[in-house]
C-alpha cells in the first residue's frame, strides 16, 4: 500500500492510540544513542516492519548518506540509506511505532508533512524524540537529559523523570517542524535528549543508551533487563577515566566540568546554561576540535 512517499507493509496492523518513539540521524544522534535505543526495544518486543520510503533519494543526498555495498550469495548488492519504521505492542498493551528517521537534505517540508500524514493515518497520540547531543558535561556524573513537553500533563511526567526543560534558542533542523506541526494536529510531543561529554566521542555510547532505556522503562513500565548495557557503559567510561588520568590537561578540564555541573545542580540552572570555562580549558577544547 502507498501512503504519500511511503510504502506501507500489508496487511495493515490495527493500532490503538499508538505512541511514536523516534530517533533522528545525524541530528541529536551522537554516539548512535537514539538508534541503538530503538534497535534494543525493537528486538526486545518483536517489532514488525511497518513502512519505508519508496524513493529515499527524493529527500536524501547519497554523497552524504552513503549507500553500502555488500555480498549476498556471491552477488554484490547495494543497500540504500532509508527511513525504517516498525511497530510492536508493549507488555502494558500500549502500541508503539519506532521511527528511524534521517534529516533530509532537500524537500524538507514535504518530508515532515509525509511523516505527519503517516502518523495521522495510524492515529498516533504521542511523538517522543530520543537521542543525544554533545555538551560540556563530565562523564563522572549522572548524565543530564533535556526535552520539551507540549502539555502540562506530559511535562509533569517528564519532571518526575528529571527530564529538564531546554532553554535553547538558535539554529536547528527542519525536522524541528515535526513537533510544531504535530501539536497543531492534536498529537502530544516530548523529547529525551541525553547530554554526552564532548571530550569523549564514542561510536556507540552505551551510557547514553542506558539512560534513555531507563527513562523509557520507567515511563512505559517496561520489564527491561539492562545488566549487559550497564556492563558495557561502565566498561566504556572506565576506559575514558583511564585516558583522562593519563592526560593532566584533560584531567584539569574534567575537574572544572565537575565543578560546573555541581554549580548548575545547586543553583538549579537549566542544562543549556553553561558557567564560564577558564581560558586555558576553552583553548584546549578548540584544539581538540581542529
Amino acid at each position: 500500500m502507498k501512503l504519500g512517499p511511503f510504502d506501507i507493509t500489508e496487511p495493515l496492523p490495527t493500532l490503538h492510540d499508538p505512541h511514536v518513539i523516534a530517533s533522528m540521524r545525524p541530528w541529536v544522534d551522537v554516539g548512535s544513542v537514539g538508534t541503538t535505543t530503538l534497535t534494543y526495544l525493537e528486538g526486545k518486543f518483536g517489532a514488525k516492519s511497518l513502512a519505508q520510503l519508496r524513493r529515499p533519494g527524493n529527500f536524501f543526498d547519497f554523497t552524504r548518506y552513503r549507500p553500502t555495498a555488500y555480498f549476498k550469495e556471491g552477488r554484490r548488492e547495494v543497500a540504500v540509506p532509508n527511513v525504517t519504521i516498525h511497530y510492536a505492542t508493549l507488555p502494558t498493551g500500549q502500541d508503539a511505532i519506532f521511527m528511524h528517521l534521517m534529516e533530509p537534505h532537500i524537500l524538507g517540508e514535504a518530508y515532515v508533512e509525509s511523516i505527519l500524514r503517516l502518523m495521522e493515518r495510524f492515529g498516533v497520540r504521542r511523538y517522543v524524540l530520543v537521542g543525544a547531543m554533545y555538551d560540556m558535561v563530565p562523564h563522572t556524573k549522572p548524565l543530564l537529559v533535556t526535552g520539551a513537553a507540549s502539555t502540562p500533563e506530559l511535562q509533569a511526567e517528564m519532571d518526575k523523570l528529571d527530564v529538564r526543560s531546554s532553554t535553547y534558542e538558535g539554529p536547528t533542523t527542519i525536522t524541528g517542524l515535526m513537533t510544531q506541526e504535530a501539536n497543531l494536529k492534536g498529537i502530544e510531543t516530548t523529547g529525551m535528549i541525553v547530554h554526552l561529554p564532548q571530550y569523549a566521542p564514542l561510536e556507540e555510547d552505551h551510557a547514553g543508551e542506558l539512560k534513555l532505556l531507563e527513562l523509557l522503562s520507567e515511563l512505559y513500565k517496561l520489564p527491561l533487563d539492562l545488566r549487559e548495557t550497564v556492563r558495557q557503559a561502565e566498561r566504556q567510561y572506565s576506559e575514558v577515566t583511564q585516558a583522562v588520568a593519563a592526560n593532566p590537561q584533560l584531567k584539569r578540564m574534567v575537574e572544572q566540568l565537575e565543578s560546573n555541573y555541581e554549580q548548575k545542580r545547586r543553583d538549579n540552572l537549566p542544562p543549556d546554561e553553561q558557567p564560564k570555562l577558564s581560558s586555558e580549558i576553552e583553548k584546549f577544547l578548540r584544539e581538540m576540535d581542529t
